[in-house]
């Protein structure tokens, strides 16, 4: 038998992750005694929103007709700046090194909030992540937001993320101090239904090269070693893990090498795999199985493996503020909007979760067409400039800017929100958790 030092063990990762969702509730904040902006502050904002409507429905088309991807969205920037420029605001782009960011900020010493642009695309889809739509809601947040501040302490700024779709724009910022003086963050992502609370996971990307030897692969196959047979083989144990891994796990990946000819072993192969998990530990757990699994491959092929998980920055699982998210959801309810708290199934991940763990943060979901859409796809795209997502862009926006006013004028709930943000684990220190 086995002696029990040597026996297998379930991560302790895994047990934490399950006693969380146990204790999880969908109850959420209910402070009537919160004062927040009052009927008439809101109705302004409103009326800011709406009377832009036009214009902000024919920026989210524009983007959406001109999809660009990671760290290239100079269309996008550039149509974004000229209608904050006709609106009198000035914009910085190429903030903090980055060419395709920007900042516009409103207001003065108090309170900060930070409302959050994306409209980087997808390669073949476009726009089917509607981050024309999400451009398009924030810089109307902003706006209505702005109008108003002559009634509410403090500052808001918009600030524009590229490359959320791999390449991590918003970690990038973080990291150059962009929100090290902000005390609120939001923003809001399309899909097929509102939901308050999104369950994003973390994620990491790995990109794994393996070296063998060529050889003739008729003549002299045996002085080769295959490096597509490593590829094979760590594909194929991935695709074993996925059963004894949590059920909200997701790992998937392409080959994005297999060699040039058949008659030739191939001497280099390689691949490259998404890793989801819905905490850091668990992301740490998967982590390390995928490692073992590369050099598994390698000692079974005698090739090398290469790993490198620094392809992109980690993705961290958003940490929603309730406190805040519940100010959004009665916004989004107050404009008829069938809004849930609280999403049942995981969705994919962002970058935004990189700012969720350094401020208060909340990043839900508004419907631009019916719950069978997907994410990713040509369909979701044609939704993202239908009158459905043009509404939402409205609504969208206001939903922000009512929170953020909220957030600004109320003392208590920012104490409240605060507490939350120390209760739910603090700042991290997310360059710590570096491959």
């Amino acid at each position: 038998m086995l002696s029990p030092e040597r026996r297998p063990t379930r991560p302790s990762a895994y047990d934490d992750y399950l006693r969380s969702i146990a204790a999880d509730s969908d109850e959420w904040p209910d402070h009537p005694d919160v004062g927040g902006t009052g009927p008439q502050l809101t109705a302004r904002i409103a009326l800011g929103v709406e009377r832009r409507a036009g214009e902000l429905t024919a920026l989210s088309h524009d983007v959406h007709a001109h999809p660009e991807l990671a760290f290239e969205e100079r269309h996008a920037v550039a149509a974004a700046r000229e209608l904050l420029e006709r609106q009198g605001y000035d914009v910085q782009v190429g903030a903090w090194g980055l060419d395709t960011a920007f900042r516009v900020v409103a207001g003065s010493d108090g309170p900060h909030v930070a409302i959050l642009a994306e409209y980087d695309a997808l390669p073949d889809v476009g726009h089917g992540c509607g981050h024309n739509v999400i451009c398009a809601s924030a810089v109307g947040a902003f706006l209505a937001l702005a109008d108003v501040l002559d009634r509410l302490p403090g500052q808001v700024s918009l600030i524009g993320t590229p490359a959320e779709e791999g390449g991590g724009g918003k970690e990038l910022i973080a990291r150059a101090g962009g929100f090290d003086d902000v005390d609120a963050a939001m923003m809001v992502h399309p899909a097929g239904s509102d939901v308050g609370e999104c369950r994003w996971l973390g994620l990491r990307q790995v990109d794994v090269v393996y070296h063998g030897l060529s050889a003739h692969a008729a003549a002299l196959p045996y002085m080769g070693r295959n490096a597509l047979d490593a590829v094979v083989a760590a594909y194929q144990s991935i695709a074993s893990l996925r059963q004894h891994m949590l059920p909200v796990d997701r790992i998937h990946g392409v080959i994005t090498d297999g060699g040039s000819k058949p008659n030739i072993v191939p001497e280099r192969a390689a691949a490259s795999f998404y890793v989801r998990s819905p905490t850091i530990a668990t992301l740490d757990e998967l982590t390390d199985r995928m490692d073992a699994i590369f050099a598994a491959a390698a000692l079974s092929t005698a090739t090398v493996a290469e790993p490198d998980w620094q392809v992109a920055p980690v993705y961290l699982p958003v940490r929603t503020n309730r406190e805040l998210a519940a100010r959004y959801v009665g916004a989004l309810r107050a404009r008829g909007r069938p809004i849930r708290t609280i999403a049942a199934v995981p969705s994919g991940s962002t970058d935004m979760g990189n700012v969720s763990v350094r401020v208060p943060s909340i990043h839900p979901k508004i419907a631009i067409g019916p719950a069978t859409i997907s994410a990713h796809s040509h369909e979701f795209a044609r939704w993202a400039v239908s009158a459905e997502a043009d509404t939402a862009v409205v609504d969208g926006a206001i939903g922000l800017a009512t929170c953020a006013a909220d957030f600004l004028a109320d003392a208590r709930l920012r104490e409240r929100v605060r507490a939350e943000f120390e209760r739910s684990g603090g700042r991290v220190d997310v360059a710590a958790l570096d491959r």
